[in-house]
């Protein structure tokens, strides 16, 4: 990391984003898998954005659902829904399940485990040995059942439906079922992931999978790996967009990036970094470019700086107090605005920063948005996360 460092503007930047993000028209992909490649993680805290996001990024959009389905719940499972990065669910490319478990995983789960047996303790119940009995006994279930959901997983291990008072004495304190706190426990453990919904791509009740199998790597070694993915999709990043995203200690930060190789780079905002290969400049695409992605895209939330393509007065319209961001509409590598569905299913939407956003603009948009509206259908979508302008809009 040591040298002269090449400057990469925001011109280059968004670039980057454009094509690497698989949104500008000619860099589109053709399949789910090439796009979750392309991104190293989808967030899937809310089910409908990970489709909403594929489709945005595919040269054929008409089969998003359909293939995204085949993806994740397949035969192959090229594509699996799983605890990751702070703790939140992502869709990966289940290449990276062993990579995601081992770097992000491991210690969280430790803790998540540690808080259950105490709560437990705490409220009367069972002990640390009942746990690991009706752990094993639910997995063996799972196993015979392939997919299952929380109460037909009870029917086959009654004690699931136990019930103790979690976090007693704190402000989010309630009566919550061993089910529900243990399959938590296992997912950030890596060992069952989120399985087929029980209704549409939009619902958020689903069942539960074991986990692909996968090996046990080194902490380090795997934090290296999925640093080098996520800057080659990403980069360049500063330290602080890095320690946000992945949600580690600055510490592990600098050690993955020294095991990388990792380049430094002058941005705007300070010091960046990209992987070894990749300082060579990257064009611009051949022309502007529209998107409307989705609440909790991975483009709009994969910084934690993002003033060179979301201007910060836009914000407070666009993010919710916790800082989910909301559906947006983009114009050549900057957030120009957001957008909505209504009850009767348009597309709707609204700019916010006129500034470069002319006539052009507002047909391609227009048609991104036709776009959307064509193969989502007559399936209605709800954020889970709603902001203002998207409340707004969709009235």
């Amino acid at each position: 990391m040591d040298g002269e460092q090449r400057y990469i503007g925001v011109a280059e930047r968004r670039a980057r984003l454009a094509l690497r993000q698989r949104l500008a028209p000619a860099a589109r992909a053709t399949s789910p898998q090439e796009v979750a490649d392309a991104l190293v993680a989808l967030h899937g805290s809310d089910p409908a954005t990970v489709y909403l996001a594929v489709g945005a990024r595919l040269a054929d959009p008409s089969e998003t659902v359909a293939a995204t389905d085949r993806a994740l719940y397949g035969d192959d499972r090229s594509l699996v829904r799983m605890h990751g990065m702070r703790h939140t669910v992502f869709v990966f490319p289940t290449a990276l399940t062993a990579v995601v478990h081992a770097s992000t995983g491991l210690a969280v789960a430790a803790r998540e485990r540690a808080t259950l047996v105490k709560n437990m303790a705490k409220a009367g119940a069972p002990d640390a040995t009942w746990l690991k009995e009706v752990e094993e006994s639910t997995l063996a279930a799972l196993g015979r059942l392939g997919q299952a959901t929380a109460a037909e997983l009870a029917r086959e291990e009654p004690r699931l439906r136990e019930q103790f008072v979690y976090a007693a004495g704190k402000s989010y304190e309630g009566l919550h079922s061993v089910s529900t706190r243990l399959l938590k426990v296992l997912g950030v453990e890596g060992k069952v992931v989120r399985g087929r919904p029980l209704g549409s791509w939009t619902s958020s009740q689903f069942r539960w999978a074991l986990a692909p199998e996968h090996p046990e790597l080194d902490t380090a070694e795997a934090q290296a790996e999925l640093l080098r993915h996520w800057l080659t999709a990403c980069g360049p990043a500063t330290e602080a967009d890095l320690k946000w995203w992945t949600g580690w200690r600055v510490t592990d930060v600098r050690r993955a990036l020294a095991a990388i190789g990792a380049r430094a780079v002058s941005l705007d905002e300070g010091t960046g970094y990209v992987v070894d290969a990749d300082l060579d400049p990257v064009p611009a695409p051949d022309e502007p470019w529209a998107a409307l992605l989705p609440a909790l895209d991975p483009t709009a939330m994969g910084w934690q700086e993002r003033d060179w393509y979301l201007a910060p007065d836009l914000r407070p319209a666009l993010f919710d107090r916790s800082g989910n961001v909301g559906p947006t509409v983009w114009w050549d590598g900057r957030v120009v605005g957001g957008w909505a569905q209504r009850p009767d299913g348009e597309i709707v939407w609204r700019i916010l920063d006129g500034k470069g956003v002319g006539r052009d603009a507002e047909t391609a948009i227009a048609a991104e948005a036709e776009r959307l509206r064509a193969w989502v259908g007559a399936t209605r979508v709800t954020p889970r996360f709603r902001t203002p302008v998207e409340k707004g809009l969709a009235g």
